[in-house]
């Protein structure tokens, strides 16, 4: 156990120190021979990242505390968003995958509009969502958390359907054999042969859910949250570039978190998955 961790360690790492030395390699090399394609390099446009990470231990303006510290209470804020989205949309995308598994005429008859509905751009159905919603006395965040789990359902609805139409035939055919009834043999045989399809969702819709939560934050001019931060520093990236990258640092941050405690749930969860699950 602990050889594995320390060698994940050192891949995580590796990782980003590659990336460092990605970033400053290519910001070095395009200031050096002066290329301006595909734009120019400066440290308007890509800033050093050390600036990048000593800027989070500025005050966030003259009268605040340390940037980081600002953008950890802001991250609280977006993370409650995201959670909230991200179990509405997971309930909502299983409930629909497995409708659409007992069903074959709902499934014919629903599912292209399902799959149409992620072809419509978020940044387009966001500020509907919050003058939907925003109107009604509810909080503010409400129309951020459904935002949030409009990303989220998707891909828990499209491999749910995929982990219970993958169900061992054998294991099936035992189950009729003792006469068990449909939600036993859902509950024993084809819920735990989708669990690593839904767990491969969930991980992706962990992250979309900040997405949509920062999205979601944008019109609804909520600046408690990354969106807000992402906003006011954007107005003066002139000025600061280096706060608007170290926002956006946590930002992906945050994403990271949420991933992460999907996977250590499905570790907890599920113990062996298929080859074929992605």
């Amino acid at each position: 156990m602990a050889r594995r961790i320390l060698t994940r360690l050192g891949i995580t790492a590796a990782v980003l120190g590659g990336l460092w030395g990605l970033y400053t390699g290519y910001r070095w090399l395009w200031m050096t021979t002066g290329w301006t394609w595909p734009f120019v390099v400066d440290d308007l446009t890509m800033p050093p990242l050390h600036t990048i990470v000593s800027r989070l231990w500025q005050p966030a303006a003259s009268d605040q505390p340390w940037l980081l510290r600002v953008l950890l209470e802001k991250a609280a804020f977006t993370a409650k968003e995201a959670l909230v989205g991200f179990t509405l949309g997971a309930v909502v995308g299983f409930a629909i995958g497995v409708v659409f598994h007992f069903s074959n005429l709902l499934r014919r008859g629903f599912l292209p509009y399902v799959v149409g509905s992620q072809t419509v751009p978020i940044l387009a159905i966001a500020p509907m969502v919050v003058i939907w919603l925003g109107g009604r006395g509810l909080p503010v965040w409400v129309p951020v958390a459904v935002i949030a789990a409009f990303l989220t359902f998707f891909p828990v609805a499209i491999n749910t359907l995929r982990g219970l139409d993958a169900a061992d035939p054998r294991k099936l055919e035992l189950m009729r054999s003792y006469a068990a009834s449909g939600w036993a043999t859902l509950w024993r045989v084809k819920f735990p042969s989708a669990l690593p399809y839904l767990f491969s969702a969930l991980k992706v819709s962990a992250t979309a859910s900040v997405v949509g939560a920062i999205i979601g934050e944008l019109p609804s001019s909520i600046q408690e949250g990354l969106g807000g931060a992402i906003l006011t520093f954007n107005q003066y990236y002139s000025l600061d570039p280096s706060a608007l990258w170290a926002t956006n640092i946590v930002a992906a941050a945050l994403g990271i978190v949420f991933f992460l405690a999907v996977l250590l749930v499905e570790k907890l969860v599920v113990r062996r998955a298929p080859e074929n699950v992605a």
